[in-house]
């Protein structure tokens, strides 16, 4: 269950969605603010408009006065999330013994991958999914197939099984690449029904590789489960990280856990591997693990507020569109395709798409809106027609960016 941690309180610490003001955001230069022009309001990528947690500010700021700024060493990072999931999910089952620091979550998915298939086997993912799993995975010689989801954006248990059957005929090896919590439609994937993942898997011999990057961002009252600790799981990979619940994409670090049957494997994991993470991220990430959840609870109140919001917003500016409010994350899977907009056209060059690959109705509302959200076609196939939008911003922000999908819908 994911719940308050008893020792602290959100009400303490002011909601850190709206601290900053529209001109204090523009002067930001990451990528989410420096990709369009000033007049367009940014919804699209990961990033959060927060201010950070003061236990992770101090934790950088005093490695810099001391100049700590080596190499990362030691296993405080993984024994910081063994103590969060411990606490937050109620698993004790995180073995720091069977982990390793990684680049990033993707990194570690590409070189987990590494572990158990060879160039030219098969990964499944469950599509619409997070674009970078098609790319990197595509990029690295596997063949990327896709299994669908549900109606109701859950995972397609019939499909997989069917998918993961068809991996492995020829003899190759197989993975299923999953995301638990599901990006972009924001589902919890239930206990059972990570069970009937770990079950298929095994009877297809088919190993699981689970990005849990998000599974912080499951507010209170819902319940996440880490996939490593169902029933039939234990030869799996998880790779997670604190830099989606605390903003801190730009300090590149994530944990690697193995399952106790997947130990010979990460025993193999290349040394040099662990050298692309970055010591301040890594004290940056653990202090947000360890000191960081009052400012995590605080987070998560205000996400509730801007699910309600979006919701009313939608209702007055955007009938049309159709959406289920996610159920974990800070982002919203919208369903555009009753809006009469431009089809989505074939994703540019030969490669996979991309996450800054604009057309349809990402291109119209970047366009005739100035908002610029995630194209759908780039999260494989069922993303046609559909936008992503990035709801961790101030009201002002939020509000204003539906006002103007809105009018621009109906100017057209």
């Amino acid at each position: 269950m994911a719940t308050a941690n008893p020792h602290t309180s959100a009400a303490a610490v002011p909601d850190p969605l709206e601290q900053l003001s529209l001109a204090e955001l523009r002067s930001r230069t990451s990528i989410k603010w420096r990709q369009y022009p000033d007049d367009v309001l940014p919804l699209w990528v990961a990033e959060m408009d927060v201010v950070l947690a003061e236990p992770v500010v101090a934790a950088v700021s005093d490695a810099m006065r001391r100049g700590d700024t080596g190499y990362p060493v030691g296993t405080a990072y993984a024994e910081a999330l063994a103590g969060f999931a411990a606490r937050r999910w109620g698993w004790d089952g995180l073995e720091v013994a069977r982990t390793a620091v990684v680049p990033d979550v993707m990194q570690g998915i590409v070189e987990t991958l590494r572990l158990v298939t060879a160039p030219g086997d098969t990964v499944v993912v469950s599509a619409p999914v997070y674009p970078p799993f098609q790319a990197f995975t595509a990029h690295d010689g596997r063949r990327v197939v896709e299994a669908g989801l549900t109606p109701d954006g859950r995972l397609d248990l019939d499909d997989l099984d069917r998918r993961l059957h068809e991996a492995v005929a020829g003899g190759g090896r197989a993975a299923y690449l999953m995301s638990n919590p599901h990006n972009p439609t924001g589902v919890v994937h239930t206990r059972v029904e990570l069970e009937a993942v770990a079950a298929l898997a095994r009877r297809h011999g088919v190993r699981v590789v689970a990005d849990e990057i998000h599974a912080a961002l499951v507010p209170a009252g819902a319940t996440f489960v880490p996939y490593l600790s169902v029933a039939g799981a234990e030869d799996a990979f998880v790779v997670t990280s604190a830099s989606k619940a605390w903003n801190l994409a730009g300090l590149k670090s994530a944990v690697l856990v193995a399952g106790p049957e997947a130990a010979a494997d990460l025993a193999r994991l290349p040394e040099e591997v662990g050298h692309g993470a970055s010591h301040l991220a890594v004290l940056a990430h653990t202090a947000a693990l360890t000191a960081g959840e009052p400012w995590l609870d605080a987070l998560l109140l205000g996400l509730d507020a801007k699910r309600t919001l979006l919701g009313g917003l939608l209702a007055e500016h955007l009938p049309a569109v159709r959406w289920t409010p996610p159920e974990a994350t800070y982002l919203a899977w919208l369903d555009c395709r009753d809006l009469g907009l431009p089809d989505d056209d074939s994703s540019p060059g030969d490669g996979p798409a991309v996450v800054t690959d604009l057309a349809g109705p990402a291109r119209f509302f970047v366009d005739a809106a100035r908002v610029a959200l995630s194209a759908g076609h780039t999260f494989g196939t069922g993303g046609a027609g559909h936008v992503r939008l990035n709801l961790a911003t101030s009201t002002e922000v939020l509000t204003e960016a539906v006002r103007r999908m809105g009018a621009a819908v109906r100017d057209r």
